[in-house]
């Protein structure tokens, strides 16, 4: 019985810190990945550099971007943090 006693505090310290720390963590990792797999070309993007362009070609884990006119460089698909616009809003402008 002491032992089932003394294990509580630990349990609980355990269901804290996956309440607080890891689900969270694991939600984002999954948005961010969503992200990653719904890329289309034509979006403009921002990687974890600070670097913007827009994706001109995709092959697996690698994107090519345009970011200035004739200057174009290709990065892995896992450095994208964010997108800036999609593809829908760019041709609006």
């Amino acid at each position: 019985m002491e032992v089932v006693v003394s294990l509580i505090p630990w349990i609980l310290i355990f269901g804290v810190f996956w309440f607080f720390l890891i689900r969270p963590q694991k939600k984002q990792q999954k948005q961010h990945q969503e992200m990653l797999d719904n890329l289309e070309v034509g979006d403009e993007i921002i990687s974890a550099g600070g670097i913007r362009g827009k994706i001109i070609k995709i092959k697996d884990n690698i994107v090519r971007l345009r970011i200035s006119p004739e200057v174009d460089i290709e990065m892995m698909k896992s450095s994208i943090s964010q997108i800036a616009r999609q593809k829908d809003e760019a041709e609006e402008e």
